[in-house]
């Protein structure tokens, strides 16, 4: 079992940053390809972007290349989301997602809206 709580989120205006976490419970943290995903209203939920367990691979939706990163700290249990010039269409909950032993796992979100 594991489980994962977001934080970070928050109301931001374009142009800004925020930086939001993914702390992860157990001791399967480093044997789990991580990823952040996103779901704005009326939208069906999107992938941003996934880590490999060592973080040595990374790759990004689109819309975000260039202004996102997303990085990891197994000895924190914890997986980052780094996120740059901002967009209002970057508008949605932001949710944690872990793969390991052939389950997935989901946090419960951590909302972040961008005024224009």
């Amino acid at each position: 079992q594991v489980q994962l709580v977001e934080s970070g989120g928050g109301l931001v205006q374009a142009g800004g940053s925020l930086r939001l976490s993914c702390a992860a419970s157990g001791r399967t943290f480093s044997m789990s390809d991580m990823a952040w995903y996103r779901q704005a209203p009326g939208k069906e939920r999107e992938f941003v972007a996934p880590i490999n367990r060592s973080g040595s691979t990374t790759r990004y939706e689109d819309s975000v290349k260039g202004r996102f990163t997303i990085s990891r700290d197994n000895a924190k249990n914890t997986v980052y989301l780094q996120m740059n010039s901002l967009k209002p269409e970057d508008t949605a909950k932001y949710y944690c997602n872990a793969q390991v032993g052939g389950m997935r796992y989901w946090g419960q979100g951590t909302q972040v809206t961008v005024s224009s």
